[in-house]
């Protein structure tokens, strides 16, 4: 252990100009011990007036000496020695460590890369100045880890890290960090923690021009993510972030592909005020790019009128079925699938709800191409979700949309429309009067 050393702040540069040529002849001989005693002296000289710079050519020169002579245990060795000195400037151990980070991808073999990753992790551990340097040495280890097939080890290595709280760490290299804890999550399929995740990534820094690269990897991340929790209104509204990133909108062929995917999920969507708003806006964004097809299957959805599903199949199939999120064959596409189908049928109920006070349940079936049990299921789906209200006489087989209303309101409705009525026939007096008035001043001129 050193003894305590009093700072002088010297400069001790003409010193290490004059031992490197030295020290450097004395490693190419051979004389590898000789080179690092001298060093060792220098370095306490260098530590002990406080040198930032010179400290810091000498520590890097450690690095450099054991590198040449492919020596990786005694790198290690001397970066766990030399991180310990008592009075060590920080600022140099950090930059001994970013020279020892550039070795990693020189280092012979995999096993020696682990070793010396380790090291540079232990010397890291807990230190704040030297918190950036691990996290970068951390992304390492973890992709060695996802390249050998251990995707949960690799996720686990890489939560361990709290990158947001990194002070020091530039806001790009932040973001990229979470996003590969996000990517690394879904990989693993831990949906909750991904979700958590994403939270700590403030979406306003995508505004920026610079980080669009960024903005696209994380809704693509969001969109994986939604999608496995079927949360279909979600996946429109990054469809529609992404198609409002400029790179995007500058090349009409990604243009097209976000527009005609914020379409189809916002198609999928339950109705509900939200998705009744976000489809219209779709709408206009469709009009703005080249997808005819799309822009008329969101019209039929917005237009009150029935769909009949054997025409939409017939028509909008075959450029539906191109789409990645049907065409994939899966059970999870032909779930969407069947949804599309549900959202025709639940459309279809709604113009009814609109059109009809009452209907039969045989012509309600009629309509909506289904059988009684389906129609009912649908009917009551709609009907708990406060979506319509209906109610359902299976004895005399009629369903009323029309709700059914207190005395006291039916008795202030036919006083509104008796008020109403007077006062139209009141203006018609008045202006059958005016025109008689009229009359009778041009007769007499």
């Amino acid at each position: 252990m050193d003894e305590p050393i009093q700072k002088m702040e010297k400069d001790c540069s003409a010193i290490v100009d004059a031992q490197f040529p030295e020290i450097e002849a004395h490693a190419k001989s051979g004389q590898i011990t000789k080179s690092f005693e001298q060093l060792l002296v220098l370095e306490k000289q260098t530590r002990s007036a406080a040198d930032l710079a010179s400290s810091t050519r000498v520590l890097k020169k450690f690095i450099q000496l054991t590198f040449e002579a492919q020596d990786w245990k005694l790198m290690q060795e001397y970066i766990v020695l030399l991180s310990k000195k008592h009075g060590q400037l920080k600022q140099a151990i950090t930059r001994m460590i970013q020279e020892s980070m550039e070795c990693l991808e020189k280092t012979p073999d995999m096993k020696t890369k682990l070793e010396l990753i380790d090291t540079l992790r232990t010397v890291t551990d807990g230190k704040v100045y030297l918190e950036v340097e691990r996290a970068r040495v951390t992304r390492i280890l973890a992709k060695i880890k996802e390249d050998e097939g251990n995707v949960n080890e690799a996720a686990d290595i890489m939560q361990d890290l709290q990158v947001e709280t990194f002070g020091s760490m530039e806001k790009r290299e932040k973001t990229d960090f979470i996003l590969e804890q996000m990517r690394l999550c879904l990989l693993k399929r831990d949906y909750v923690r991904a979700n958590i995740i994403s939270k700590k990534i403030n979406i306003r820094y995508f505004k920026e021009t610079e980080v669009q690269d960024l903005k696209l990897r994380f809704y693509d991340l969001m969109i994986e993510y939604s999608l496995h929790e079927n949360e279909y209104l979600q996946v429109c509204k990054h469809y529609r972030q992404i198609y409002d990133t400029p790179i995007v909108k500058a090349d009409p062929a990604q243009a097209k592909k976000a527009v005609e995917n914020a379409v189809l999920f916002v198609v999928l969507a339950p109705f509900d005020n939200e998705q009744s708003d976000l489809i219209q806006r779709v709408y206009i964004e469709a009009d703005e790019v080249d997808t005819p097809v799309y822009r008329d299957l969101l019209k039929c959805f917005i237009t009150t009128e029935l769909m009949r599903w054997s025409m939409i199949e017939q028509i909008y199939g075959p450029t539906l079925g191109q789409n990645t999120a049907l065409a994939t064959g899966d059970e999870a596409a032909r779930k969407r699938l069947k949804e599309l189908h549900n959202r025709v049928v639940e459309h279809n109920i709604r113009v009814i709800a609109k059109y009809y006070t009452r209907i039969t349940t045989k012509r309600l079936t009629q309509l909506l191409d289904l059988p009684d049990k389906d129609c009912e299921e649908f009917l009551s789906k709609l009907v708990v979700s406060k979506t319509i209200y209906a109610k359902i006489d299976r004895p005399a087989g009629i369903v009323s949309f029309a709700k059914s209303k207190h005395a006291n309101e039916v008795l202030n409705e036919w006083s509104q429309d008796i008020n109403g009525l007077l006062g139209l026939i009141e203006k018609t007096c008045h202006l059958i009067t005016k025109e008689e008035i009229i009359h009778s001043i041009t007769k007499v001129i």
